[in-house]
């Protein structure tokens, strides 16, 4: 843990980003209630983070530091939560470098208990607005009309950008034999082997705002033989217009990364610009039925009314919970100049 080169604030009313020509204000909406995710009952096996205890129990001697001791550090679910905060500050630096403009972050529920739905206190100085959807279903966190209202007439303007991130559904079925199967091919002993189910806020939004894709499963990608590599994404560059996979062959390996599943298939509106290839050692429901990579990368391009772009990401890849190097760094440069 670094010291950080600035004072840090909490509690503090977001202070407006100016407008600049051709530098994005981005912002990051956290879609959990975290009172909600941090007071989950830690004995429950099903639908919560796990504690900071089980994080250094299963990574030792990783965060065995005075930093992260009970002293200095929460050791409940909810300093696994702020693991999540911190592993996006790589991201954020790297942003406001580019752009001159901090990283804005917001929390549906913060830890203050100050409730925040999608609106014009956060659409007004954001061009793009990552929602990462790390809610579990059981929280129930539905966008209400005049969220997606909000978004609507937000994808109006000019230049801006959403990015919508809902994660895994590992474990929907009730079939405890499937669960199980599933548990065994992402192999993650972090993630509870009954049932993790992410998304509910994320799926409202889509519904609401017609994007016809579906989060499902956790998969494993591929590594290279013979290293911890992960395998180079299929990329189809032809319809990456934005950019986005310019001098990325890779992007952030981890264990259960969702599939977007389109549901439309006869729909026009929505580009397939990357699949990531599974690991076909370890089997899977979704691998037994023939298939081979998940789609990991969606690009909405404007249509009609609206302006705007729309692309769906996993929040995992913002992160360096799980490493990083200079092809996801290439990634997050390319979003933030995105044009």
């Amino acid at each position: 843990m670094s010291t950080p080169a600035f004072a840090r604030t909490y509690n503090q009313n977001h202070i407006p980003r100016k407008y600049t020509h051709g530098k994005r204000r981005i912002s990051i909406y956290w879609t959990w209630s975290y009172p909600w995710e941090s007071q989950r009952d830690p004995t429950a096996l099903e639908n919560r983070f796990s504690t900071m205890t089980e994080v250094r129990t299963v990574l030792w001697p990783n965060y065995e530091t005075p930093e992260y001791s009970a002293a200095q550090f929460l050791q409940g679910i909810a300093g696994t939560l702020e693991l999540f905060h911190r592993s996006t500050l790589n991201f954020q630096k790297i942003v406001e470098d580019v752009t001159d403009h901090p990283v804005a972050v917001f929390q549906r529920i913060d830890q203050g208990g100050f409730k925040l739905p999608i609106d014009e206190r956060i659409l007004a100085d954001t061009d793009t607005l990552m929602v990462f959807g790390l809610d579990h279903i059981l929280s129930e966190q539905e966008a209400a009309p005049e969220e997606i209202a909000a978004l609507r007439e937000w994808l109006k303007r000019e230049g801006t950008c959403l990015l919508l991130a809902p994660h895994h559904d590992v474990g929907f079925t009730n079939d405890l034999n499937q669960r199980q199967i599933e548990y065994r091919h992402h192999g993650d002993p972090l993630v509870a082997p009954n049932q993790q189910r992410f998304g509910q806020y994320t799926r409202s939004l889509m519904k609401g705002l017609g994007v016809p894709v579906h989060n499902t499963y956790g998969l494993r990608p591929a590594v290279v033989k013979g290293t911890k590599d992960i395998t180079p994404i299929t990329a189809f560059r032809d319809l990456d217009k934005l950019g986005l996979l310019n001098n990325v062959p890779t992007l952030c390996f981890h264990p259960h990364l969702p599939h977007y599943e389109i549901t439309d298939k006869t729909s026009k509106s929505i580009h397939l610009l990357a699949r990531q290839p599974i690991d076909l050692d370890r089997p899977h429901p979704f691998t037994t039925a023939g298939n081979k990579e998940f789609n990991c990368l969606l690009w909405m391009p404007p249509n009609g009314q609206r302006v705007g772009d729309i692309l769906l990401v996993d929040s995992t890849h913002f992160t360096t919970l799980f490493g990083v190097n200079e092809s996801l760094k290439n990634f997050w440069r390319n979003l933030t100049l995105m044009q």
